[in-house]
């Protein structure tokens, strides 16, 4: 199967440069993955969507304002520092820019010294191994310094950094948010609650590599990048007890769609309580074991993330919904609108 499949033609005006004022005014495009039919609504029609006994799973990482600007302590050169994964208790793997400023040994400051990071290992791409000195708690200082992470096709400045975090946010450790949770408010997830939709987390933090494009021209031979996910208990049987009473169960967003297939493919359709890092590739031909229905935002052309919502319906259905979707000028992206992929209905036997 070819990458250039799931090439779309985007104008970049659709590209959502900031967040609506409110979360809950975001438009929702309905799909349906029996056919190629599509429905206009606005996103708190999600509530008319799920029924009661049914499940909706959310991803509750916290995104780190993990991008921090310094200098270099020799010669007061600017660098930018991009908090990838915590290796070590202050260790961390990060991305550099530029790259070339930062061999091992050098020593970056930020915030005049509040912060310091001496670099001890090059990696690949523009990576680099760095140790951080400080006083105090690390993630106070990181929040004071710190800025969120943006993607690279958002340009404008967020005025509001907790529009880049959902309301449900709790675990730290992403470098990216997971954006089709961005849309849910509180008094949503009440109402959700309160018509008998199980409302549950799982976590998983996300990766740089989200962003990066497919390098190869066969979807076959792309390598996913690794992210770190953990599911409790109590999440566990909540998902297997709605499998087993047949609900359905719906994912909110392609990360917690991967969390749960990792799981799902390893154990015959259960969910187990466990933790680990998964490289899941979800691809058209996928054998689906856990979700039914998923709620998303719209992606980039050719990306990882078109693939797997194409798996859950197909490429004809999502082509077509994309399609609709620039020609209605739906708001594309991180801060853009949503698509809900209706659960397949069910075969009488």
């Amino acid at each position: 199967m070819k990458v250039e499949d799931f090439d779309f033609e985007l104008p970049e005006q659709l590209i959502a440069q900031t967040p609506l004022l409110d979360r809950t005014a975001s438009r929702l495009l309905l799909v349906d993955p029996d056919t190629t039919h599509v429905e206009h609504a606005q996103f708190p029609a999600i509530i008319d969507e799920l029924e009661s006994g049914d499940c909706l799973v959310l991803n509750d990482t916290r995104v780190l304002p993990a991008r921090l600007m310094g200098v270099k302590e020799e010669t007061g050169a600017h660098v930018e520092v991009l908090l990838l994964k915590q290796t070590k208790d202050d260790e961390w793997e990060t991305l550099v820019k530029p790259a070339k400023r930062v061999k091992v040994g050098t020593i970056v400051t930020f915030g005049e010294g509040l912060l310091t990071a001496t670099c001890t290992a090059e990696l690949a791409h523009g990576g680099r191994k760095f140790v951080f000195r400080y006083e105090g708690i690390f993630y106070e200082i990181l929040e004071q310094l710190g800025e969120m992470p943006l993607p690279p096709y958002i340009r404008e400045k967020l005025d509001d950094q907790d529009r880049y975090q959902t309301v449900f946010a709790k675990e730290r450790g992403s470098a990216a948010a997971p954006t089709a949770g961005l849309h849910f408010t509180d008094a949503i997830l009440d109402k959700l609650r309160a018509k008998g939709v199980q409302v549950t987390f799982i976590t998983l933090h996300v990766g740089l590599g989200t962003f990066r494009p497919v390098s190869v021209d066969s979807i076959e031979e792309h390598e996913m990048h690794a992210e770190f996910y953990s599911v409790s208990e109590e999440t566990a049987q909540i998902i297997n007890k709605t499998k087993q009473k047949g609900g359905k169960v719906v994912a909110v967003g392609t990360t917690s769609t991967r969390t749960l297939e990792t799981i799902g493919s390893k154990y015959q359709g259960e969910i187990k309580a466990e933790e680990g890092w998964t490289s899941i590739f979800i691809y058209p031909g996928y054998q689906w074991t856990v979700v039914d229905g998923l709620l998303t935002n719209f992606h980039l052309p050719k990306s990882t993330l078109v693939m797997l919502v194409s798996a859950l319906a197909s490429k004809t259905t999502i082509m077509h919904a994309y399609q609709v979707a620039v020609h209605e000028q739906y708001r594309f992206f991180s801060f853009g609108d949503a698509m809900f992929i209706r659960p397949k209905r069910k075969e009488i036997k």
